[in-house]
C-alpha cells in the first residue's frame, strides 16, 4: 500500500457538473440527469453518520464504494435486477434513472448497532418489539440473532423505524411491493453472507433502497454491501471476542462512529474534527474490506492527476461516445 497520506487533500468532497441537469447533493453520492432515462452517480469521500451529512473526509471511500458495489451488483443479479449500465471512472456510475421507493431497508444478522434505529440501541434502552418483531430477554452485545430480519425505516433526514404493518397501514408501499422488497433484501442477505464467510468475514448487517423502471419493475439502486452500507466482521475472532464480552473486530465505519461516541454524544454535542490518524485508519477499513471481498488489489488513482477533474474528464467523454 502505497504511503495513502499524501491523499488526505485530495478528497472528494463535491463534484460541480453545471452542463448535466438535475443536480442532487446526498448523504455521500451526487447524481445529475442523462439523456435516454440515465442517471449519472458521484461517489465522494463524504462519510456520513448520526444524521450527519459530512462528518468529514475519508481517502478511496468513493472509490471503494463504487468498485466494491460493482463486484456485488455483478454477483447477485441474478437474484434481483439492478440499476447499473456502466463505469466510466472509479468514483462513477451510470445507471437507469429510478423512481426510488420512500423505505429503505436493512437486513440484520446480529443485535448490533450504534445508531438511533439499531436494534441493539434501542434493545439496551429498554424496547423489546421493535420493526413489528419480539425480542427475547438476557440477548447479549452482538448475539446472533435465530434468523435474519427485516428492519425498515424512512428515508428522510432522521430515520425513523418502520414495522412491516406501519408500512401497508399508513400506504407507504403496497403490500405487493413490500413483499417483494423484503423477499429481495433476505435472499440478496443470505448471498452476502455465504460469500462474505468464504472470504473469512461475517456480513452481521446491511441496508438496501430498491426502486422502480418507468414500467413498474422493481430493482435495486443505491449501493450493496459496502463499508458504508454494511456492517463487516472478522470471523475468526467473533465468538471468542463475544464470549469474552469485547466487540467484534469490525471492518466498516464503525471505526470514525466509535471515535465519536467516545469524544461526544452526537445527538446532542457539536462532534468534534476527526483526527487525520482516525480518517487514514478508515480509509485503510475500506481498502481492505474491498481486497478482502473481491481478491483483487485495489487500483490506487494516479496522485498526479485531480480526482475531480479526472471525473469531469470521464464523465464528459463518456457522454460524448454515449449521447
Amino acid at each position: 500500500m502505497p504511503n495513502i497520506e499524501a491523499f488526505l487533500s485530495k478528497t472528494i468532497d463535491d463534484i460541480s457538473l453545471p452542463e448535466l441537469s438535475s443536480p442532487y447533493s446526498g448523504k455521500v453520492r451526487q447524481s445529475y440527469d442523462a439523456p435516454g432515462n440515465r442517471k449519472i452517480i458521484i461517489a465522494t469521500d463524504r462519510l456520513s453518520a448520526f444524521d450527519h451529512k459530512n462528518l468529514t473526509t475519508i481517502p478511496f471511500k468513493g472509490q471503494v464504494l463504487t468498485q466494491l458495489s460493482r463486484y456485488w451488483f455483478d454477483t447477485t443479479k441474478d437474484i434481483c435486477p439492478n440499476h447499473v449500465i456502466d463505469y466510466p471512472d472509479y468514483n462513477v456510475l451510470v445507471c437507469h434513472k429510478l423512481k426510488m421507493l420512500p423505505v429503505e431497508l436493512a437486513v440484520r444478522g446480529y443485535l448490533a448497532g450504534s445508531t438511533a434505529t439499531s436494534i441493539l440501541k434501542m434493545y439496551k434502552a429498554g424496547k423489546r418489539e421493535m420493526y413489528g418483531i419480539k425480542f427475547k430477554d438476557g440477548m447479549r452485545d452482538f448475539q446472533k440473532l435465530e434468523t435474519p430480519i427485516v428492519t425498515p425505516t424512512t428515508k428522510a433526514e432522521e430515520d425513523e423505524p418502520l414495522s412491516p404493518q406501519q408500512i401497508i397501514d399508513n400506504k407507504i408501499l403496497d403490500k405487493a411491493i413490500w413483499d417483494k422488497i423484503s423477499a429481495y433484501a433476505l435472499a440478496l442477505f443470505a448471498r452476502g453472507q455465504k460469500i462474505a464467510s468464504e472470504k473469512g468475514l461475517i456480513l452481521a448487517d446491511t441496508k438496501y433502497e430498491f426502486g422502480l423502471l418507468p414500467d413498474g419493475t422493481v430493482v435495486l439502486g443505491d449501493e450493496i454491501h459496502t463499508p458504508d452500507s454494511s456492517r463487516y466482521w472478522i470471523a475468526e475472532t467473533y465468538q471468542k471476542r463475544f464470549e469474552a464480552g469485547e466487540a467484534p473486530e469490525t471492518l466498516d465505519k464503525d471505526v470514525v462512529r466509535r471515535w465519536v461516541n467516545e469524544h461526544c454524544d452526537p445527538y446532542k454535542d457539536k462532534i468534534p474534527a476527526i483526527p487525520d490518524d482516525v480518517r487514514l485508519a478508515t480509509a485503510k477499513t475500506y481498502i481492505s474490506v474491498f481486497e478482502k471481498m473481491t481478491g483483487n488489489k485495489f487500483q490506487f488513482p494516479d496522485a498526479s492527476i485531480d480526482p475531480k477533474e479526472r471525473i469531469k474528464k470521464a464523465i464528459h467523454d463518456y457522454l460524448a461516445k454515449n449521447p
